[in-house]
């Protein structure tokens, strides 16, 4: 081979070199199979949470309903205690005003036995008092009669004050046992009373049992329905985060699709669309050379040319087609020359090639129109020039789909 066409052959690597070397690439993405496993594997796990969630719930609705079904037991019990309470009172009461009525009946019981005693000692004190005297005795009453007349009339006499004596204890007695009956009476009802009021405190005491057993069963459901609740707030803390989480991964999954879809066009030969506004980097400019294959015109061989040749004088103002990132603002020999590239956030780069010098640096943000370079002829070029290309996931489209 000569040196001629070596020389020429190195100048079209060399170019090619440049090309892919200054190419703005957004960063790595992942790509749409690997972003859906990675969100089937969030789903899977959003799934198992929600399972949790599901099982706490029931957990913690079963134990909000035994609370409440125990609260309504309790209350239940409550008005019981009362109601027992109150009889019980009653009960008393009734006890209490019974032994009244007992301890006044004894004091009738032993003032009848008194008034017993006393007409019973009077009586012998009468008999005692005649036969004492020695003058009078009953048979001596009957026998000193002068007629049978006057002996019936002393019989009669002696009878009345006998009957009289045995009326009046008569009397007496009758009292003493209708108050003795009643007084027994009493008592018996009070023995039931005194029953009734045994069993009620025995009930009110089982239920007193049953209402601290309640209590607490009632502390340690409300422990548990505590501890479901924070169990139950962190799941769906999780779930919340992770829904978030699917929701940005099926995002970047959407993102991945279209831009692998547009990938495809743009490996096609086919412009991917853009639905942001490009504005044209310069004024007054002459197209000399579109996109596409074309004879180098140093190299003098057949190259794809990856972008446009705005031919315009010399310090003509470049600006930013859209807003970006500076990926790189350097100088390429034997290629570029002075060269800016933006990397526009969603997929697609320009290049800015042979500028007198740049105004930018690497990692600067930039807005759509602003100044960033000026036209020149730096680098492999025949005159000045802007060579303005745009790539779209790393693979460079015609520009006039944009600004044309």
């Amino acid at each position: 081979m000569n040196v001629p066409k070596l020389q020429r052959l190195c100048g079209v690597l060399l170019a090619l070199s440049m090309c892919l070397t200054i190419l703005p690439v957004p960063g790595m993405a992942k790509s749409s199979s690997a972003i859906k496993e990675e969100l089937n594997a969030l789903k899977d796990k959003n799934a198992e949470i929600k399972a949790e969630i599901d099982g706490i719930r029931q957990q913690y609705n079963a134990t909000a309903n035994q609370i409440q079904d125990l609260v309504n037991r309790k209350d239940a019990v409550d008005q019981e205690i009362g109601l027992l309470h109150e009889q019980i009172q009653v009960i008393n009461q009734q006890i209490t005003a019974y032994g009244q009525l007992i301890a006044d009946s004894q004091d009738d019981l032993d003032d009848a036995q008194l008034r017993l005693d006393a007409l019973n000692e009077k009586h012998k004190e009468r008999i005692r008092a005649m036969e004492e005297a020695g003058t009078i005795s009953y048979w001596e009453v009957l026998f000193e009669a002068n007629s049978f007349t006057d002996f019936l009339d002393r019989l009669e006499m002696i009878n009345e004050i006998s009957a009289s004596d045995q009326k009046r204890i008569n009397e007496i007695q009758q009292v003493a046992q209708e108050v003795s009956g009643t007084r027994e009476q009493m008592q018996e009802e009070l023995s039931q009373l005194s029953l009734a009021q045994t069993q009620l405190q025995e009930s009110q005491s089982e239920l007193e049992i049953k209402r601290t057993e309640s209590d607490e069963l009632l502390r340690s459901l409300a422990v548990q329905e505590e501890e479901f609740q924070l169990l139950l707030d962190e799941s769906e803390a999780k779930q919340d985060q992770l829904m978030k989480e699917i929701a940005q991964k099926q995002k970047e999954l959407s993102n991945a699709q279209y831009e692998e879809k547009l990938a495809k066009l743009a490996a096609q030969g086919q412009n991917p669309p853009s639905s942001a506004t490009w504005i044209t980097p310069v004024s007054g400019y002459t197209i000399t050379s579109p996109f596409g294959m074309r004879v180098h015109p140093v190299y003098k061989y057949q190259l794809m040319h990856n972008g446009i040749d705005l031919a315009c004088p010399t310090g003509t103002p470049i600006y930013a087609t859209r807003a970006g990132t500076v990926t790189r603002a350097a100088y390429q020999a034997g290629g570029a020359g002075y060269y800016v590239s933006l990397d526009h956030g969603d997929g697609f780069g320009s290049i800015y090639m042979h500028m007198t010098n740049y105004v930018v640096s690497a990692g600067q943000k930039v807005t759509a129109g602003q100044l960033i370079g000026y036209v020149g002829s730096t680098g492999v070029s025949t005159g000045p020039h802007l060579h303005f290309g745009v790539s779209y996931a790393g693979t460079y489209v015609n520009p006039m789909a944009y600004i044309g």
